[in-house]
């Protein structure tokens, strides 16, 4: 039951505040006006303060600057999820629901014993994560996609468009970035595979990285990524900046959404479009998800060589049709032939990843992209993954191998130096 106090009553005790209501009073004030923006402290700070004021009594100053501490602490935090930023060793949190917090921890998910207080906490949550970044969801604007300082991305959604309650999803950008010999340790992958796919970005192939969601796509990609050299200018597209390349001459470019008036908006498209004008050598964009791919095929035809992407697909095959799906979102009315033509003649190499069941991650496919016969784009796999059972441990175990065909265009890279090991196509 919520307290009742006369307006006559001159000052009371700071244990005689019911925060509670305090708290509704707060939330219902972030409803109608966001503190967006670089000024959030300030302005959050401040509906704060003249809820307290609104409640209708009188604190003695010391008492009103602790309650608005106390408050503020609260509500600009992660609350019962911040203790999980900690562990290096989860990549994903997930709330859904205020007693039902997830973490992936080691490929396993495990539910957690933490807990949310209510609805309106998650929310409060979600406001501390987006609003700083002139970001806000409401009814009418129900869902979000943000990230976090250290880059992490955040998706979240509530009521309407998730009716029970808000949910986050939170996959995190970890800072000690793999290397292409710690994932053949995590057999990820094999040592004639990583051979090949480090001479084949250097000598600059056009690669996409496709898969499953959470196969680890951006994790190899930024692995990748590493092998260029120093000397080349590169420019990185992304919906939120995750990739963290070591070379020098590098430019970063994200995507915007709009801010609380409806402006501000750069869509990952405008700056494909844009990073033509910039002078790179190479273009890396962080995934593919709509019409921008007929512009990064289009940069992979015209001279922007060594360029790679991602995409979601269930094999190699399929990520071709996908990327003919996602040219017709560009609008142009384009005959799938001619599309079938530009992904042929864009891409040199498609790497499939999988994640597996028991949480494991690995390379299963490794496909040059040939040419076309037809209509139909011709690809031969060159590596594959083959699954041979469950261990003790019931981890999924497999054998990596070559297919025993060597790439076509294994001649042009010894010829421009780029020289494999014998035995790294041998069956």
């Amino acid at each position: 039951m919520s307290k009742k106090f006369p307006v006559s009553q001159p000052t009371v005790s700071l244990g005689e505040i019911d925060k509670a209501v305090l708290l509704r009073a707060i939330y219902d004030k972030l409803e109608v006006e966001p503190p967006v923006g670089e000024r959030y402290p300030f302005l959050l700070r401040k509906i704060i303060t003249n809820a307290i004021n609104e409640l209708g009594v009188k604190l003695a100053k010391p008492d009103e600057d602790s309650l608005t501490n106390e408050l503020y602490s609260y509500i600009a935090s992660y609350g019962p999820i911040e203790q999980f930023f900690n562990d290096p060793e989860i990549n994903e949190i997930m709330v859904n629901e205020p007693g039902q917090i997830y973490i992936e921890k080691n490929g396993e998910l495990i539910l957690t014993d933490a807990k949310f207080d209510n609805n309106d906490h998650i929310r409060f949550t979600i406001n501390h994560i987006i609003n700083p970044l002139g970001q806000f969801v409401n009814h009418r604007h129900p869902t979000i996609d943000s990230r976090l300082p250290d880059g992490s991305r955040v998706n979240a959604v509530i009521p309407p468009a998730s009716p029970m309650s808000p949910c986050i999803t939170i996959r995190r950008f970890l800072k000690d970035k793999l290397s292409l010999n710690q994932l053949i340790e995590l057999s990820s992958l094999s040592p004639q595979i990583a051979e090949f796919l480090s001479i084949c970005v250097k000598a600059r192939l056009n690669i996409i990285v496709a898969g499953n969601t959470g196969a680890g796509k951006t994790t190899l990609l930024n692995i990748l990524a590493a092998s260029i050299p120093d000397s080349e200018r590169i420019v990185t597209i992304e919906d939120s900046a995750e990739l963290k390349l070591l070379q020098f001459h590098k430019i970063t470019l994200e995507a915007q959404a709009p801010d609380f008036q409806g402006e501000g908006k750069v869509t990952v498209r405008d700056l494909v479009r844009n990073s033509l004008r910039m002078r790179p050598d190479r273009i890396i964009l962080g995934e593919i998800r709509g019409g921008e791919a007929l512009d990064m095929l289009q940069a992979m035809n015209t001279g922007h060589d060594g360029s790679m992407t991602t995409v979601h697909s269930n094999s190699a095959r399929d990520t071709i049709s996908r990327l003919e799906t996602m040219v017709l979102m560009a609008g142009f009315d384009l005959p799938v032939s001619a599309i079938r033509r530009q992904i042929s003649s864009a891409l040199n190499l498609i790497i499939y990843l999988n994640r597996f069941p028991d949480g494991s991650r690995r390379v299963t496919q490794v496909t040059e992209v040939i040419g076309m016969e037809g209509d139909v784009v011709t690809m031969t796999d060159l590596f594959q993954f083959h699954p041979t059972g469950i261990n003790d441990k019931k981890k999924i175990t497999g054998v990596f191998h070559p297919t025993g065909l060597r790439p076509t265009f294994s001649r042009d890279l010894e010829e421009a130096g780029f020289t494999f090991h014998p035995s790294i196509f041998q069956n």
